[in-house]
Protein backbone atom coordinates (compact mmCIF):
# COMPACT_ATOMS: atom_id res chain seq x y z
CA UNK A 1 0.00 0.00 0.00
CA UNK A 2 1.72 3.58 -1.21
CA UNK A 3 1.43 6.26 1.77
CA UNK A 4 -0.06 10.00 1.10
CA UNK A 5 1.85 12.05 -1.19
CA UNK A 6 4.24 8.91 -1.91
CA UNK A 7 4.22 7.42 -5.63
CA UNK A 8 6.05 3.48 -6.26
CA UNK A 9 8.30 3.26 -8.80
CA UNK A 10 8.60 0.05 -11.37
CA UNK A 11 10.97 -1.35 -9.17
CA UNK A 12 9.93 -0.51 -5.89
CA UNK A 13 11.23 2.59 -5.15
CA UNK A 14 9.16 5.36 -2.93
CA UNK A 15 9.03 8.96 -3.83
CA UNK A 16 7.54 11.88 -1.78
CA UNK A 17 6.15 14.36 -3.59
CA UNK A 18 4.29 17.67 -3.22
CA UNK A 19 0.94 18.78 -5.08
CA UNK A 20 0.62 22.81 -3.92
CA UNK A 21 -2.42 24.62 -5.95
CA UNK A 22 -4.67 27.72 -4.51
CA UNK A 23 -6.99 27.63 -6.97
CA UNK A 24 -10.25 24.83 -7.24
CA UNK A 25 -9.89 24.96 -10.90
CA UNK A 26 -6.57 25.38 -11.56
CA UNK A 27 -6.03 24.41 -15.27
CA UNK A 28 -2.26 24.72 -15.63
CA UNK A 29 0.17 22.27 -14.13
CA UNK A 30 4.04 22.91 -13.17
CA UNK A 31 6.35 19.91 -12.58
CA UNK A 32 9.74 20.66 -10.64
CA UNK A 33 12.44 18.51 -11.00
CA UNK A 34 15.18 19.07 -8.64
CA UNK A 35 18.89 19.79 -8.59
CA UNK A 36 21.20 17.14 -7.55
CA UNK A 37 22.09 16.93 -4.05
CA UNK A 38 18.65 18.56 -3.07
CA UNK A 39 14.85 17.36 -2.47
CA UNK A 40 11.94 19.42 -3.66
CA UNK A 41 12.48 21.59 -0.77
CA UNK A 42 14.28 23.92 -3.03
CA UNK A 43 11.79 25.03 -5.25
CA UNK A 44 9.80 26.75 -2.26
CA UNK A 45 10.62 30.04 -3.13
CA UNK A 46 9.17 29.32 -6.74
CA UNK A 47 6.22 27.10 -5.93
CA UNK A 48 4.66 28.96 -3.22
CA UNK A 49 3.98 32.32 -5.17
CA UNK A 50 3.26 30.42 -8.27
CA UNK A 51 1.09 28.46 -6.61
CA UNK A 52 -0.88 32.26 -5.71
CA UNK A 53 -0.90 33.02 -9.26
CA UNK A 54 -3.09 29.96 -10.14
CA UNK A 55 -0.59 27.60 -11.29
CA UNK A 56 -1.26 23.79 -9.51
CA UNK A 57 2.47 23.42 -8.43
CA UNK A 58 3.90 19.54 -8.42
CA UNK A 59 7.79 18.89 -7.36
CA UNK A 60 8.98 15.48 -6.05
CA UNK A 61 12.40 14.25 -4.23
CA UNK A 62 14.66 12.07 -6.76
CA UNK A 63 15.22 8.34 -5.64
CA UNK A 64 18.33 8.92 -2.76
CA UNK A 65 17.35 12.30 -1.61
CA UNK A 66 14.94 14.29 1.16
CA UNK A 67 12.08 11.99 2.06
CA UNK A 68 12.47 9.44 -0.90
CA UNK A 69 13.63 6.21 -0.33
CA UNK A 70 16.93 4.83 -0.89
CA UNK A 71 16.93 2.27 -3.63
CA UNK A 72 20.22 0.19 -4.27
CA UNK A 73 20.66 1.69 -7.83
CA UNK A 74 18.86 3.72 -10.71
CA UNK A 75 20.41 6.80 -10.88
CA UNK A 76 21.32 6.80 -14.54
CA UNK A 77 19.17 9.27 -16.11
CA UNK A 78 17.16 6.44 -17.94
CA UNK A 79 16.02 5.22 -15.04
CA UNK A 80 15.37 9.05 -13.48
CA UNK A 81 13.73 9.96 -15.92
CA UNK A 82 11.08 6.75 -15.78
CA UNK A 83 10.71 8.07 -12.13
CA UNK A 84 9.51 11.54 -13.42
CA UNK A 85 7.15 9.44 -16.07
CA UNK A 86 5.79 7.60 -13.05
CA UNK A 87 4.57 10.53 -11.10
CA UNK A 88 3.08 12.15 -14.06
CA UNK A 89 1.12 9.27 -15.12
CA UNK A 90 0.25 8.28 -11.53
CA UNK A 91 -0.99 11.61 -10.95
CA UNK A 92 -2.67 11.76 -15.01
CA UNK A 93 -1.16 14.98 -14.96
CA UNK A 94 -1.63 17.41 -18.47
CA UNK A 95 -0.72 20.01 -20.37
CA UNK A 96 2.69 20.32 -18.18
CA UNK A 97 4.82 23.52 -17.47
CA UNK A 98 8.10 20.93 -17.45
CA UNK A 99 10.71 22.58 -14.87
CA UNK A 100 14.00 21.12 -14.07
CA UNK A 101 17.16 22.96 -12.47
CA UNK A 102 20.83 21.95 -13.00
CA UNK A 103 20.47 17.92 -12.87
CA UNK A 104 17.00 18.06 -13.18
CA UNK A 105 17.28 19.80 -16.74
CA UNK A 106 18.74 17.00 -18.03
CA UNK A 107 16.12 14.58 -16.19
CA UNK A 108 13.39 16.55 -17.82
CA UNK A 109 15.15 16.09 -21.44
CA UNK A 110 15.79 12.04 -21.14
CA UNK A 111 12.39 12.00 -19.62
CA UNK A 112 10.95 13.50 -23.24
CA UNK A 113 13.27 11.55 -25.58
CA UNK A 114 11.74 8.23 -23.48
CA UNK A 115 8.10 9.37 -23.06
CA UNK A 116 7.83 12.22 -25.66
CA UNK A 117 5.98 15.65 -25.83
CA UNK A 118 2.35 14.31 -25.35
CA UNK A 119 1.85 15.42 -21.45
CA UNK A 120 4.19 18.64 -21.98
CA UNK A 121 3.30 21.90 -22.86
CA UNK A 122 6.36 23.80 -22.14
CA UNK A 123 10.34 23.20 -20.86
CA UNK A 124 11.96 25.23 -18.41
CA UNK A 125 15.84 24.30 -17.98
CA UNK A 126 17.43 26.52 -15.07
CA UNK A 127 21.09 25.93 -15.25
CA UNK A 128 21.45 23.06 -16.62
CA UNK A 129 24.20 20.62 -17.03
CA UNK A 130 23.51 20.50 -20.61
CA UNK A 131 24.44 19.56 -23.47
CA UNK A 132 27.28 17.58 -21.96
CA UNK A 133 30.28 18.24 -19.47
CA UNK A 134 31.98 15.38 -20.62
CA UNK A 135 33.87 17.97 -23.01
CA UNK A 136 34.12 20.31 -20.46
CA UNK A 137 34.56 19.48 -16.94
CA UNK A 138 38.33 17.06 -16.89
CA UNK A 139 37.74 14.20 -15.41
CA UNK A 140 40.34 15.21 -12.65
CA UNK A 141 37.95 17.46 -11.27
CA UNK A 142 35.03 14.82 -11.51
CA UNK A 143 37.25 12.27 -9.66
CA UNK A 144 38.88 14.65 -6.87
CA UNK A 145 35.00 15.63 -5.99
CA UNK A 146 34.12 11.95 -6.09
CA UNK A 147 36.78 10.99 -3.43
CA UNK A 148 35.95 14.43 -1.72
CA UNK A 149 32.09 13.05 -1.03
CA UNK A 150 33.85 9.82 0.29
CA UNK A 151 36.13 11.39 2.62
CA UNK A 152 34.30 14.48 3.90
CA UNK A 153 31.60 15.64 2.16
CA UNK A 154 30.43 18.16 4.98
CA UNK A 155 33.68 20.14 3.94
CA UNK A 156 33.62 20.18 0.63
CA UNK A 157 29.92 21.66 1.26
CA UNK A 158 30.96 24.18 3.63
CA UNK A 159 34.10 25.24 0.85
CA UNK A 160 31.70 25.53 -1.88
CA UNK A 161 28.28 26.77 -0.77
CA UNK A 162 28.86 30.18 -0.93
CA UNK A 163 30.38 30.27 -4.32
CA UNK A 164 27.22 28.36 -5.42
CA UNK A 165 24.66 30.85 -3.64
CA UNK A 166 26.25 34.16 -4.61
CA UNK A 167 27.37 37.18 -2.55
CA UNK A 168 23.78 38.04 -1.29
CA UNK A 169 22.35 35.42 -0.14
CA UNK A 170 22.22 35.46 3.65
CA UNK A 171 24.16 32.88 6.03
CA UNK A 172 20.31 31.29 6.90
CA UNK A 173 19.52 30.27 3.55
CA UNK A 174 22.99 28.82 2.99
CA UNK A 175 22.72 26.79 6.37
CA UNK A 176 19.29 25.45 4.90
CA UNK A 177 20.58 24.23 1.29
CA UNK A 178 23.82 22.84 3.04
CA UNK A 179 21.84 20.96 5.45
CA UNK A 180 19.39 19.75 3.01
CA UNK A 181 22.36 18.35 0.79
CA UNK A 182 23.78 16.90 3.63
CA UNK A 183 20.50 14.48 4.50
CA UNK A 184 21.04 12.96 0.60
CA UNK A 185 22.20 9.10 0.58
CA UNK A 186 25.50 9.39 -0.52
CA UNK A 187 25.05 6.64 -3.01
CA UNK A 188 22.81 8.78 -4.87
CA UNK A 189 25.14 11.49 -4.55
CA UNK A 190 28.26 9.36 -5.91
CA UNK A 191 26.33 7.44 -9.13
CA UNK A 192 24.27 10.85 -9.96
CA UNK A 193 27.80 12.67 -10.32
CA UNK A 194 28.82 10.36 -12.32
CA UNK A 195 25.55 10.68 -14.73
CA UNK A 196 26.01 14.23 -14.55
CA UNK A 197 29.45 13.77 -15.77
CA UNK A 198 29.26 11.44 -18.49
CA UNK A 199 25.70 12.33 -19.85
CA UNK A 200 25.85 13.57 -23.46
CA UNK A 201 22.11 15.05 -24.73
CA UNK A 202 23.60 16.48 -27.61
CA UNK A 203 21.40 14.91 -29.91
CA UNK A 204 18.58 14.63 -27.94
CA UNK A 205 18.17 18.33 -27.65
CA UNK A 206 18.01 18.55 -31.66
CA UNK A 207 14.57 16.71 -31.57
CA UNK A 208 12.65 18.94 -28.21
CA UNK A 209 9.30 20.54 -29.70
CA UNK A 210 7.65 22.04 -27.03
CA UNK A 211 9.05 26.08 -26.57
CA UNK A 212 11.45 26.24 -24.43
CA UNK A 213 13.14 28.86 -21.83
CA UNK A 214 16.79 28.33 -20.91
CA UNK A 215 17.63 30.75 -17.92
CA UNK A 216 21.29 30.97 -16.30
CA UNK A 217 23.62 33.01 -14.56
CA UNK A 218 27.09 34.48 -16.09
CA UNK A 219 29.12 34.21 -12.80
CA UNK A 220 27.84 30.37 -12.55
CA UNK A 221 31.42 28.58 -11.58
CA UNK A 222 29.31 25.07 -11.80
CA UNK A 223 28.04 25.37 -14.74
CA UNK A 224 30.00 27.91 -17.01
CA UNK A 225 27.60 29.77 -19.12
CA UNK A 226 29.35 30.02 -22.68
CA UNK A 227 30.07 25.77 -22.43
CA UNK A 228 26.78 24.79 -21.09
CA UNK A 229 23.12 27.17 -21.95
CA UNK A 230 24.14 29.36 -24.43
CA UNK A 231 25.11 25.89 -26.83
CA UNK A 232 21.84 24.33 -25.36
CA UNK A 233 20.04 27.03 -27.01
CA UNK A 234 21.74 27.03 -30.14
CA UNK A 235 21.11 23.49 -30.31
CA UNK A 236 17.10 23.47 -29.29
CA UNK A 237 14.81 24.97 -31.74
CA UNK A 238 13.13 28.06 -30.96
CA UNK A 239 14.71 28.05 -27.44
CA UNK A 240 15.13 31.42 -26.12
CA UNK A 241 17.87 32.63 -23.21
CA UNK A 242 17.69 35.11 -20.40
CA UNK A 243 21.01 35.30 -18.70
CA UNK A 244 20.89 36.87 -15.86
CA UNK A 245 24.05 39.19 -15.40
CA UNK A 246 26.02 38.70 -12.34
CA UNK A 247 23.99 35.49 -10.85
CA UNK A 248 25.72 32.61 -9.63
CA UNK A 249 24.78 28.46 -10.31
CA UNK A 250 21.93 29.18 -7.48
CA UNK A 251 19.99 31.65 -8.59
CA UNK A 252 16.75 30.07 -7.58
CA UNK A 253 18.15 31.29 -4.04
CA UNK A 254 19.86 34.53 -5.22
CA UNK A 255 17.28 35.29 -7.74
CA UNK A 256 14.42 33.88 -6.98
CA UNK A 257 11.72 36.61 -7.39
CA UNK A 258 12.90 37.29 -10.63
CA UNK A 259 13.23 33.88 -11.62
CA UNK A 260 9.96 33.31 -10.44
CA UNK A 261 8.34 36.54 -12.82
CA UNK A 262 10.23 34.99 -15.31
CA UNK A 263 8.95 31.37 -15.23
CA UNK A 264 5.50 32.47 -14.87
CA UNK A 265 5.62 35.13 -17.55
CA UNK A 266 6.95 32.24 -20.23
CA UNK A 267 4.94 29.50 -17.93
CA UNK A 268 1.90 31.31 -18.78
Amino acid sequence: MTRSNFIRTRDGAELFYRDWTYASNATKTIVFVPSYSLPSDMWAYQMLPLARLGFRCVAYDRRGHGRSSDPDGGYDYDTLADDLATLIETLDLHDIRLVGYSMGGAEAVRYLTRHGSTRVARLALIASTLPTLVDVIPREYVDTFQRDLLSDYPRWLAENARPFAGPKVSEAMIDWIREMALRTSHRALLDCNEAVATGDFREELKHIEVPTLIVQGDCDVSNPLELTSQRTAQMIPGAQLIVYEGAPHGIFLSDAERLTVDLARFLE
